[in-house]
């Protein structure tokens, strides 16, 4: 195996650290519409990509099939829902409490693997899933008695962990015979287009946005997206999908110091409580699942 250019480790940290900006860029993009937000992080996403899908990637157009076109269409779709969802949650809700639900991802994944793939469960999976929702309720009910609008943002940070899950669902066959940039190009793009059709359909303003503004839309498709997950899937070459899996489970704690040192966001006992309660939860079940599976690192790679 080749020598890596940076110890894995730190090409890890620095993924982690990338990621966990997601969050905090979203909230300092002000009053823009989430769904604009989601737009300009993927359209500029797919701007700086096509220089070099056009230049090594032009014969997989040729060969992608109608029913991979079908299957990347809904794929996309389900993308750009996730954003919406998780991004508005943002507008209700805390940082912490966003993002420690919406890495609840993983198990709606298996859920949907049990339900459509007849996935098989362990009783350690099945532990760790109590465990994960039983935080996720502590958050969301101290969220409730604070405020029924950050319970909706709760409520809306879930959905974007259904919808990102869906989205994997259907991304699952697709990954096996593209490539990961062509696969990630298409989808990116079905997804603007989405969401293109969605800011036309209510009519927000494309144009009349700020300087910082563009500079986070622009932060938003360079950060999170390709010094995130980029170093993840190239620390794959010499670390365990299992590692990655955990150190992704580090984005909510990254971002909600983030938050605390950006934002000013402090963090409730309840938040503290719930949050370590997912994310010990959300530990099991990886260790509990990795011998059932080999999750692919691109399951987590649009979350943030």
């Amino acid at each position: 195996m080749d020598k890596p250019p940076f110890h894995p480790y730190f090409m890890l940290a620095i993924g982690v650290l990338s990621i966990s900006t997601s969050a905090i860029l979203v909230k300092l993009a002000g009053d823009a519409p989430a769904s604009m937000i989601a737009f300009y992080r993927l359209v500029l996403a797919v701007i700086i990509m096509l220089p070099y899908v056009m230049w090594n990637h032009t014969h997989e157009f040729k060969e992608i099939s109608s029913k991979e076109w079908v299957l990347a269409t809904f794929a996309g779709i389900f993308l750009a829902s996730h954003f919406i969802l998780w991004f508005e949650s943002l507008n209700y809700t805390s940082v912490a409490s966003s993002v420690i639900l919406v890495s609840m991802q993983p198990l709606f994944a298996f859920l949907g693997t049990f339900l459509f793939f007849k996935e098989r469960f362990t009783a350690g999976a099945l532990l760790s899933m109590v465990i994960a929702v039983t935080g996720s309720v502590i958050i969301s009910s101290g969220d409730f008695r604070i405020s029924g609008m950050a319970l909706v943002g709760d409520i809306l940070a879930l959905l974007g962990a259904v919808m990102v899950t869906a989205y994997f669902l259907l991304g699952q066959n697709l990954r096996r015979r593209l490539s990961l940039l062509f696969y990630t190009f298409i989808v990116y793009g079905v997804a603007a287009l989405s969401l293109f059709i969605y800011n036309l359909v209510l009519n927000y303003s494309f144009t009349g946005y700020s300087g910082h503004q563009w500079l986070i839309f622009l932060a938003l498709a360079i950060v999170p997206t390709f010094f995130g997950h980029t170093l993840f899937n190239a620390s794959l070459r010499w670390i365990s999908t299992s590692t990655i899996s955990m150190g992704i489970l580090l984005e909510p704690i990254g971002a909600s110091i983030l938050a605390y040192v950006v934002l000013d966001e402090q963090i409730s006992w309840y938040q503290w409580l719930g949050g370590s309660i997912v994310l010990f939860g959300l530990m099991l079940f990886i260790v509990s699942t990795k011998k059932l599976r080999k999750p692919k690192i691109t399951h987590n790679s649009h979350n943030s």
